[in-house]
């Protein structure tokens, strides 16, 4: 009897551990990476703000998880949420070749890339095919480098970020460069000389999580997001940030 009372005991404290690690995990902080690309994420002094970060907290306040936002590199904000648990980068392009390499929360926007060249510049380029023959820059683990790549382009500039190879096009060291279309109308009313030559891609911008990630989590996260876009405060959050959503 008593051994039978013992191994009943033992069966029991091992599921109450079983069940507190789960509760554990659960209880833990979720992490989010972005890179410095205003007005989706960028920092205002030490604080993440734009318009997908604002939809991240939405979420997460929704859900009662705690998390974290951290401002960085694009390469090394894409592989943390490659790499580390409980991890998730944004905004990430759901393009074919990521698919399967994170677990997805979507969509945050559907977005359009353009190439764009510096007004002044020497590119007579109007379609992809006539825009081959440039010096196209992107920057380092950015989708674009795909989309250039999977699209034939010979001539490909890596920079180190966003903001350097923008720098790039506007000295004219390189001649093109793939760019949010929101991003570009936001260039345009700050008076930048660009000018749009045409549209590279389409996707779906969303929340890149470890794949590891917890369905349930997963899930509850997905659902407040849905409940955020059919409510309309993500085109409310666009709309605080000077950006419009498509119907």
């Amino acid at each position: 009897m008593e051994s039978r009372v013992g191994k009943l005991l033992l069966i029991i404290a091992a599921n109450l551990f079983s069940l507190s690690l789960i509760a554990s995990a659960h209880a833990e902080t979720v992490h989010f990476t972005t890179e410095d690309y205003p007005p989706f994420n960028y920092r205002d002094g030490k604080t993440p703000v734009g318009a997908t970060v604002e939809q991240v907290q939405k979420v997460m306040a929704d859900i009662g998880v705690d998390y974290t936002i951290d401002v960085m590199p694009w390469a090394r904000a894409y592989s943390q949420a490659l790499t580390e648990p409980l991890t998730c980068v944004f905004a990430t392009a759901h393009s074919e070749e990521r698919d399967k390499l994170f677990t997805w929360v979507q969509p945050l926007f559907i977005d359009r890339n353009v190439l764009i060249k510096h007004n002044g510049s020497k590119v007579t380029a109007a379609t992809i095919d006539e825009a081959r023959k440039y010096l196209v820059g992107t920057w380092r683990e950015d989708y674009t480098e795909t989309i250039l790549r999977r699209n034939n382009f010979p001539r490909i500039d890596v920079g180190s970020d966003f903001k350097a190879t923008l720098k790039k096009l506007m000295s004219d060291r390189i001649d093109l460069m793939p760019i949010s279309e929101f991003y570009f109308d936001k260039l345009k009313k700050e008076g930048h000389a660009v000018q749009k030559v045409t549209i590279l891609s389409q996707q779906a911008m969303g929340i890149a999580c470890q794949k590891d990630f917890p369905n349930d989590l997963q899930n509850k996260m997905q659902t407040a997001l849905d409940a955020l876009i059919a409510d309309g405060t993500q085109k409310r959050i666009f709309l605080k940030y000077g950006l419009r959503l498509g119907d």
